[in-house]
């Protein structure tokens, strides 16, 4: 790390701490040879592969505008889009994989859609999973509804490998 004040190729880390609760660090430096102290912030990059074979940084906006599309109509504020992308994002940085495709983005957020709105869950999913016909937006209502009577009797339902993930 180079000393921003007279460019000196190395410093010392003085303290460290987590930041963004968690999503990264902040160190606190000092230069050996100038004295003068410093912060820096690390944070681990998460990259998206577009279908198009171009990479760029992760958006949580983006997750955000696609998941606006499907809560279209519903009760669903800016607010809980935001903690929606939030809990996306850190689901994703558990995996310890920095590099992402698209789709892999679209099923990381089906879960905490289902939870968020089950009608825009329905919808998003009938794009990501690739519903093909109606049979398969039968099957998905079948296995929300399961899921809630599990959840109302505090037994955990298994849902088939289409949905859950």
């Amino acid at each position: 790390m180079h000393c921003p004040f007279c460019r000196h190729s190395d410093s010392r880390v003085i303290d460290s701490r987590t930041a963004d609760d968690g999503m990264s660090i902040r160190r606190r430096r000092q230069c050996p040879n100038c004295s003068k102290r410093f912060t820096t912030t690390e944070t681990a990059s998460l990259t998206v592969i577009k279908r198009s074979g171009v990479v760029e940084p992760f958006s949580r906006e983006k997750v955000m505008v696609g998941v606006r599309k499907a809560c279209q109509g519903r009760p669903v504020t800016e607010a809980d889009l935001a903690l929606l992308a939030q809990r996306v994002e850190e689901s994703l940085r558990l995996t310890g994989v920095a590099q992402f495709e698209t789709n892999d983005i679209g099923i990381a957020i089906l879960p905490h859609l289902r939870e968020l709105d089950e009608v825009a869950y329905l919808r998003f999913a009938s794009v990501y999973q690739a519903f093909d016909s109606l049979d398969d937006f039968e099957a998905a209502v079948r296995d929300l509804r399961e899921k809630r009577g599990s959840d109302d009797s505090g037994l955990t339902a298994d849902a088939p490998a289409s949905i859950q993930q």
